[in-house]
């Protein structure tokens, strides 16, 4: 049973907290984990959506590619604006 002193709890939460480093610190820590994932998530997402793709600079010339796609048996694709580089995109997923 644990005792419920001040000085007794206060020593608790000190041998605690130095076997972790102090509660901050630990919060600091997961805190700057989960940063570091949310930025390989949008990196990889970037690279998926973006940096791989053909980038046209018009919706008219992303429509002129399907066009000649679809003359060379390529069938299903549209286009979207990029949310990254502002330009545009093919792509054969409905939106």
């Amino acid at each position: 049973m644990t005792s419920r002193k001040r000085s007794a709890v206060k020593k608790q939460r000190e041998e605690f907290e130095a076997g972790f480093g102090s509660l901050d610190s630990l919060f600091e820590r997961a805190e700057q984990g989960m940063s570091a994932l949310e930025a390989k998530r949008e990196g990889a997402y970037r690279a998926k959506s973006c940096d791989r793709k053909n980038r046209y600079d018009t919706k008219l010339d992303a429509q002129d590619a399907i066009a000649r796609s679809a003359d060379r048996g390529v069938r299903g694709l549209t286009c979207y604006k990029c949310e990254f580089c502002g330009g545009w995109h093919l792509t054969s997923h409905g939106r």
